[in-house]
Order: C-alpha cells, then structure tokens, then sequence
C-alpha cells in the first residue's frame, strides 16, 4: 500500500504512516487500510477505530476479520461511476455492433458489413442498482438502449426510464428480456454464483454477459458449457477468481470471451485518503460515517 502514501501526506500533512511489515507499536494505529490484511492482525491493534477497505464493497476482506472492525467502510467515490458507465457502454457497444466481426475483417484486409441492429431493439439487463448500476443505465438510456434493472430491494430512486425489478419473485422477468446482461451485484453469500447455469438458461439464446462485480460472481465453467450450446452468444469479463488470469486459462483464447485485466474503473489515491481522514474523524467523534458497511449484509 506503499503507493499511497503521497495522497495521505498530501491530504494530511504528518501523518504517521505504517505497513503490515513494519507497524511498530500497534497500540498507536487507528485506522487500518486494507485489501488483503495478512491474518489475524487487525485484532492485534488495541486502538482501532476504523478498517477502510480499498474499494467499494469489503468482500475481499475474510469475514471474521471484517466482523471484528470496529467500524468498516468501504469507499464511494463519484468519478468511478464515469468510468465503470464508459466500460460497460463500450461493453454492450462492442458486441451490439458487432465491432469484433469489423476487427476481424479489417484485420484480413475484407470489406464487410455487419447487420444493424438500432440500440433501442437491444435491451440491457444491469443486476445490481446501486451507485454504479445507475450510472451505467443513465449512460446507456443516453445512446438509445432499452434498460432494466434487478436488485434484491425496490430502486425507488434508479432512472424513471428504467424498467425494475426486484427480490427473487422479479428474477425470471428481469432475465428474460436481457440481450446483454451486465452484473453489478455487490458480492455477498446470496450472491456468490450467481452467473450460473441456471441464469444462463433464463436469458435469450444468444445473450450477451458483462462481469464487472467480482469473479465470484461467475461459475466458469458453466459459462464455458453455455457458449459451447449457443446458448450465450459471448462474454466480456473483467473480473476473476484468480487474479491474474493464469496463463492457460481457457478464457485467455476463446473466441467469444473478451478479457480485461480487471481495468473498468479505478479510485485515485487522493480519493482513498481524503475519505480515509474523513472517516476517521468521524470515528473519532463517535459518529457513523455514510459509507460504513454492515458486515453482515456485505455491502
């Protein structure tokens, strides 16, 4: 994490600043900023106020570890929104246009047109409604897609032009009228596989699916089969269990898997550490900040 430390001393000049190969004396730490803390050692320090994960949900972080903390928050920051909405518009674009078809021509000198198919006949599933979900539907509905939305609760405030459902009563309706899915979902238990081969078959044959939530999310190899029947018409992926993608994956040469280096959107340090003082000075004054996290729910 030794990549931060500019923005924290940016931020808050004199900042003491340790790491967990070097924290000193851990009765003087009061905020720990984490993705994968080594086990056991946030309960090592007796003064803890605040755990800060790194990213926008905690599922990275064990369970028991993340139970413990005194306070847990994750980090929501704006300009990540631009930049998973910029992904997944090119995401659905890619394959709604049928730019891997021009490469490939283009790439043998062939001058070919594809079908077109007008963006408002293409209809984008986006599962999870939360931050970044509605970002990525106000910018689709913006280039003239058909969106709807799946969350676990009622949406009340996603886009009026966006179609919703809801709880596992909405599951089917919302996975029948998805050309392209796109899962957003934070990773909890509930969650976890939940690009499956049973979400596959409730989609139209030929679907499109879009990973930018965790790689948990997605049974591999029931991806995989879903391709080889036709059932899934291709894949963009950008999120793994296994990171980075090892070199003989079966995902690296698949013709109908694009792969991304988990890339979609980045927070910049400077975000990290103005939310991390924030945060703390709350804590400290024995308040809730608004980007806490119930453990328990995951999110």
């Amino acid at each position: 994490m030794r990549y931060l430390a500019p923005a924290f001393e940016a931020a808050c000049p004199g900042t003491e600043l340790r790491y967990a190969d070097a924290l000193g004396a851990p009765e003087r730490i009061d905020a720990a900023v984490c993705w994968y803390p080594p086990p056991g050692l946030l309960a090592t320090l007796p003064r803890l106020r605040l755990v800060q994960s790194l990213a926008a949900g905690i599922d990275h972080l064990p369970a028991g570890e993340a139970r413990r903390a005194p306070l847990l928050c994750r980090i929501v920051d704006p300009t990540m929104a631009g930049g998973m909405a910029a992904y997944v518009a090119w995401a659905v674009i890619h394959r709604q246009r049928a730019m891997d078809a021009y490469l490939a021509s283009a790439a043998a000198g062939r001058w070919q047109e594809e079908p077109i198919v007008p963006p408002a006949r293409h209809r984008v599933g986006i599962a999870g409604l939360g931050t970044l979900g509605e970002a990525c539907a106000r910018a689709l509905l913006a280039l003239g897609y058909a969106v709807r939305g799946w969350s676990r609760t009622p949406r009340p405030a996603a886009p009026a032009q966006v179609e919703c459902f809801h709880g596992a009563a909405g599951l089917d309706a919302f996975l029948s009228g998805c050309d392209t899915l796109v899962c957003l979902l934070p990773l909890t238990e509930q969650t976890r596989g939940f690009l499956c081969a049973e979400v596959f078959a409730r989609l139209p044959r030929g679907a499109h699916v879009v990973n930018v939530g965790r790689g948990a999310h997605l049974d591999e190899d029931a991806l995989l089969a879903a391709l080889a029947t036709g059932q899934l018409g291709a894949a963009t992926l950008d999120a793994f269990v296994q990171e980075p993608l090892p070199a003989g994956h079966p995902f690296w040469h698949h013709p109908r898997i694009v792969v991304t280096p988990h890339v979609a959107t980045r927070t910049d340090a400077a975000v990290i550490a103005r939310q991390t003082l924030d945060n703390l000075a709350l804590a400290r004054r024995g308040l809730r900040p608004p980007a806490a996290v119930d453990p328990a729910q995951g999110y």
